[in-house]
């Protein structure tokens, strides 16, 4: 899975139409050079092959400037994408930092939902890593790479319960409610 054609996928859909400098603006405002590793050629790249791959439509309406906007395919494409990295815990942090840059394209129930599944998969890593921990002989130095998942898996599960509790409380307007900007076309026009 690509970060990057989440992110792209969720800025466009966010807008309802974006260009490309749009996109990549957004993107590098958030940091996402550095989190996400996205620079300006995968940006127009992913915007390419996502139009190809029938997710986008371009629309040429102004002279040097190509606009985007999201097929049906597309939203199917960005809801997968966005789901699987809410809910499958990956060693790469692009792809949960995607999903949470995109979080509020989903309604609460399912935000907690999949999340839930996160926490389930993370505490089971954490478990098989403490067993790994405590059942090794040798050589000895390999238990610390056991160590390492059991630590970064235990940590994972904490912040996944403290999003989840934030979620049920009601923080985080989200798809469905009121001011949230998860609705496709929401957001506002800062440009």
């Amino acid at each position: 899975m690509s970060a990057t054609r989440l992110l792209v996928l969720g800025i466009v859909r966010g807008y309802g139409r974006a260009h490309g400098y749009r996109v990549g603006s957004d993107l590098l405002s958030w940091g996402a050079d550095e989190w996400a590793n996205v620079k300006w050629g995968s940006i127009y790249h992913a915007l390419r092959r996502l139009t190809a791959d029938g997710f986008l439509l371009d629309h040429d309406d102004v002279p040097g400037r190509t606009d985007y906007e999201l097929t049906e395919r597309g939203e199917a494409e960005f809801q997968r994408l966005l789901r699987d990295a809410l809910r499958r815990p990956n060693p790469r942090p692009d792809l949960i930092g995607a999903a949470l840059a995109m979080l509020p394209s989903l309604p609460r129930a399912d935000a907690v939902r999949l999340l839930r599944e996160r926490l389930a998969a993370l505490e089971a890593t954490r478990d098989k890593a403490r067993a790994q921990v405590e059942g090794w002989a040798d050589p000895p130095h390999v238990r610390e790479l056991f160590g390492l998942w059991e630590s970064t898996a235990a940590g994972g599960a904490e912040w996944t319960r403290g999003l989840i509790e934030r979620l049920e409380r009601g923080d985080y307007p989200m798809a469905g409610e009121p001011d949230s900007p998860g609705t496709p076309g929401s957001w506002p026009d800062l440009l």
